[in-house]
């Protein structure tokens, strides 16, 4: 099989890990990675042995695939070029800077019969299909996904910056329709939504509870998980699955408060015993593997295939209008609870302090 010609259009903080990995598969001929910063993409350039130009349309005629890692105000004009011309692309997330785009991105890819794949990576995190396999249909969801601040991904607010991979596992795993959604948030340091707390309601009854923050003193991206036969709990950064269910003490014995109450009873030692006696405490091994090396491994093969991709556009899509909806939720948020008041993230709070910049 003859290798895949891929080209990488924006080498910043994610695209240049993009470059460095396919410069790596030896099915792959990076063929030139393209930025408007030629300090950076000559260095990029030069570490992953290819050439780097400064206007990516010089290369549409000249490659098989692409993958698209540009601020996410320009994902619409530079994915469109290459989708139009037939071209299998992936997008980092989100799928566009707005709702608008994001449907335009996919129209066009559906009109040219074109491949689209969209970076939600952490499909691709070895946690997420161990945790998955683990619980059955959800009944409530708290994703809490936190980050000091980075000083990229500043043309976006932190519901595409973060929240987004939330909402996107989140809709793979529940699988019914939203209901509603409410939502607020606040900006700290720039001009965008920068902490958000959302709460998602399903057709099937599942509610789903979101809080993104990226003016935070530590990192944590967890995912907690309660289903009718236990829960499931999530760290997607240590790569952490641990599930806790009945025993068969705890179903078919006497129920624990009841011994409890017995005459006697040694409360103590009961407490040791509800976490391994009374509820199974399961921690599978979660395979090794580097997410993003997964994420551009299967572009590579739904392309070479023919194949759809784990998250097409279609699916990246449905978490960007959930992701409007919050923001609307967020714009429209009555501090003071009456539109006279405080309004959205922005607004000026009592005793004269704001909330935003």
């Amino acid at each position: 099989m003859s290798r895949l010609k891929i080209a990488v259009v924006g080498v910043g903080a994610l695209g240049r890990h993009h470059a460095r990995i396919l410069a790596d598969f030896d099915c792959v001929e990076l063929v030139a990675v393209a930025d408007t910063n030629s300090e950076a993409g000559q260095r990029v350039a030069h570490d992953c042995r290819t050439r780097w130009i400064a206007d990516y349309r010089d290369i549409l005629a000249d490659v098989d695939a692409v993958t698209v890692a540009v601020p996410t105000g320009g994902h619409r004009s530079v994915a469109a070029d290459f989708l139009s011309r037939g071209i299998p692309t992936l997008i980092e997330k989100p799928l566009a800077g707005n709702l608008q785009d994001a449907e335009a991105l996919v129209r066009l890819a559906d009109q040219h019969n074109t491949l689209l794949q969209v970076g939600h990576v952490e499909r691709f995190n070895p946690a997420t299909r161990v945790a998955w396999d683990l619980c059955g249909p959800p009944k409530y969801i708290r994703a809490e996904r936190l980050s000091p601040y980075a000083f990229r991904s500043t043309d976006i607010g932190v519901v595409h910056d973060l929240m987004i991979h939330d909402l996107d596992l989140v809709l793979d795993l529940v699988g019914a329709e939203v209901r509603d959604v409410e939502a607020f948030g606040i900006s700290i340091l720039g001009g965008h939504e920068d902490s958000v707390q959302a709460r998602v309601r399903f057709l099937d009854g599942c509610i789903a509870d979101f809080t993104a923050n990226r003016v935070h003193p530590t990192a944590r991206r967890t995912m907690q998980i309660w289903w009718h036969g236990g829960c499931v709990d999530v760290d997607f950064t240590s790569r952490e699955v641990v599930s806790y269910e009945p025993s068969d003490s705890l179903l078919y014995g006497i129920p624990i408060l009841e011994r409890a109450r017995w005459p006697g009873a040694d409360v103590e030692q009961l407490k040791r015993q509800v976490f391994g006696d009374f509820l199974k405490v399961i921690k599978p091994d979660v395979p090794p593997g580097d997410a993003l090396t997964g994420e551009l491994s299967g572009f590579v093969v739904s392309v070479q295939q023919r194949q759809p991709p784990i998250c097409d556009g279609h699916q990246a899509l449905k978490a960007m209008q959930i992701a409007d909806r919050v923001l609307d939720c967020v714009s429209q948020h009555q501090w003071d609870g009456n539109p006279d008041g405080a309004v959205g993230p922005f607004a000026r709070m009592p005793g004269g302090y704001r909330l935003a910049g």
